[in-house]
């Protein structure tokens, strides 16, 4: 019998219970997978408190892993038996040592990428390609701030954007924090804590303001991060670390310099499965070029979860964490 963490109600850590269950046959253009590794990512903590709700409990989270293709159902034509793949989106059920997943939604990986750096590197990874690529293309000459730059997303995309002739400024909480950043391609970290992020962007861009914010942080640092913008820029609200953004008078775009604002989700980006594969060469031939390095920067087992998501809330974590069965 396999095993999974199993979700049976919502709330803190704890409800995650390390589980034996039935993954299932695979039907009709559904594979088997056994998982070599699992993502852990910020979504997994929204699922487990109930911000956004699994589709029903008791429930498996995780939403990215990569392993090996034990067994196809009828009509599959996107993978065979045997195959290495990796994937990011829904359905959520990655906590699990197998799992039963649709084939459409599944990426092989190329020989050059390991199944666990596969499965660090795909939900963050296509992420910064949205943000970089989707949301506001990135070009020479761009000042960009993405806040929380040491997570996984934040050092893929100061990467990312520096590859692209951007000037990348990053907000941190520490300053070992900002130097891994730094050696990320992070030009100017800032540690928020320390000083005013804000006065520190009019500072660094001689008050003109960055094209674009990437904000994961949401409710603590939304507005301010709007005040960072220059006229007509892009505010790109990807997540809500701190607490949702409350309701929003769009007024204030106007008044803070006909700014555009976008909420945008990976799931949206990649539903097609042509913007699926598209996401994941643009991800696998940037680290293939080395412009982008995935560093997996902690490891657990699957069956500790529990602290895992306790590390990811208290800010222990940077980088890519996998959770490995065993």
């Amino acid at each position: 019998m396999a095993k999974a963490i199993i979700m049976h109600e919502t709330g803190g850590p704890e409800v995650l219970r390390w589980e034996e269950y039935d993954p299932g046959k695979p039907g009709p253009g559904e594979v088997l997978l056994r998982h070599e590794a699992v993502g852990l990512n910020y979504i997994d903590i929204y699922h487990r408190s109930g911000l956004y709700p699994l589709p029903s409990l008791p429930g498996i989270p995780g939403m990215e892993g990569g392993g090996v293709v034990e067994a196809i159902g009828d009509s599959v034509a996107e993978v065979t038996v045997g195959d290495r793949v990796a994937y990011a989106g829904l359905p959520p059920g990655a906590y699990s040592e197998v799992r039963v997943i649709p084939a459409h939604r599944l990426v092989k990986l190329p020989d050059s990428i390991s199944t666990r750096q596969g499965a660090a590197m795909m939900l963050q990874g296509m992420t910064a390609r949205y943000l970089v690529h989707g949301c506001y293309k990135v070009k020479t000459g761009d000042t960009i701030l993405i806040q929380a730059a040491a997570g996984g997303v934040g050092l893929i995309v100061c990467q990312w954007a520096k590859y692209l002739g951007a000037t990348v400024i990053g907000t941190v909480g520490s300053q070992a924090k900002a130097e891994l950043v730094q050696s990320h391609g992070c030009h100017h970290p800032v540690l928020y804590q320390e000083e005013d992020f804000v006065s520190k962007v009019k500072e660094i861009t001689q008050n003109r303001g960055v094209d674009v914010v990437y904000d994961s942080v949401g409710q603590a640092t939304f507005m301010k991060s709007l005040d960072c913008l220059r006229p007509m820029g892009t505010m790109v609200s990807f997540g809500q670390a701190s607490g949702p953004v409350p309701p929003l008078d769009i007024g204030i775009l106007a008044a803070k310099g006909s700014l555009f604002l976008t909420r945008p989700s990976l799931m949206a980006y990649t539903a097609k499965r042509a913007d699926l594969l598209a996401h994941a060469q643009d991800l696998f031939e940037i680290v293939e070029k080395g412009a982008v390095k995935i560093e997996i920067r902690q490891t657990y087992p699957l069956a500790e979860a529990v602290q895992a998501h306790r590390d990811l809330e208290g800010r222990k974590t940077t980088g890519s964490s996998l959770l490995i069965p065993e």
